[in-house]
């Protein structure tokens, strides 16, 4: 709980990973990419309850080791490649509700694909939402400038090469570009109302925790190999996190 508010976390986790097979079971570092996320969630004191949704046992028995329950399993309709966060999160929040009788105030998604999460990172993010009244708060990294939606190129059918935006045009220097920013899926911290009135993950009051060091997103084999080097090369270290 923080400042008065019941937190929950929920952790995604689906078995059909079509990129790479059972992802969320894959090790980095001799560890799951689940037990990654219940080695953090154990050292963030503010968190109530911490569930995994998941339509798959292997993965539900990895997440009870290490200390994220599995008191259900997610439907068939919300296993698809193509379910957004939204569903799931619904249906995870008002499953527990239900389970416990207690209403949760906020949810944090921590996706097992962010094993180079921290639990300041959580901690950073829930105590923003409580200081700045926003209903969302993601964490971003910003983008390189070398590709910013206005330096971005399209091939159209015929062959032709032309900027993805014709704005792009007019760009002569990068001090001209506004920085943009990109989700890491290290945490996103939701809440209720957002989720089961408003439908939204990201709604008109939202703001981010800036995450200023080297992050991985797990979607190839590539990025299984270039996160275990990260938390090989930091695991004496500390960077910070900036608010926005």
């Amino acid at each position: 709980m923080h400042d008065g508010r019941r937190i929950l976390a929920v952790v995604p986790a689906r078995g059909g990973s079509k990129g790479i097979p059972l992802k969320n079971l894959r090790k980095v570092c001799g560890r799951s990419l689940v037990a990654w996320v219940g080695d953090v969630v154990a050292q963030v004191e503010c968190i109530d309850r911490s569930v995994v949704s998941t339509d798959h046992d292997e993965i539900a028995a990895e997440a009870e080791n290490h200390g994220i329950e599995a008191p259900f399993r997610r439907p068939a309709e919300l296993s698809g490649d193509r379910i957004g966060d939204v569903a799931v999160l619904r249906h995870a929040l008002t499953t527990i509700e239900s389970i416990d009788g207690l209403r949760y105030d906020i949810v944090v998604m921590l996706q097992p694909t962010s094993p180079t999460r921290r639990p300041d990172h959580i901690t950073a993010a829930v105590r923003q939402m409580t200081e700045t009244g926003a209903d969302a708060v993601w964490s971003v990294s910003a983008t390189n400038l070398k590709a910013h939606p206005l330096k971005q190129l399209v091939i159209e059918n015929d062959g032709t090469l032309r900027y993805y935006d014709p704005r792009g045009a007019q760009i002569i220097a990068r001090q001209q570009l506004t920085p943009v920013y990109h989700r890491n899926g290290i945490v996103y911290a939701i809440k209720r109302k957002a989720l089961l009135d408003d439908g939204v993950l990201l709604p008109e009051r939202s703001s981010a925790i800036v995450i200023d060091e080297p992050v991985v997103n797990i979607d190839t084999e590539e990025d299984l190999i270039r996160a275990e080097q990260l938390l090989i090369n930091h695991a004496h270290q500390r960077p910070g996190v900036a608010h926005q």
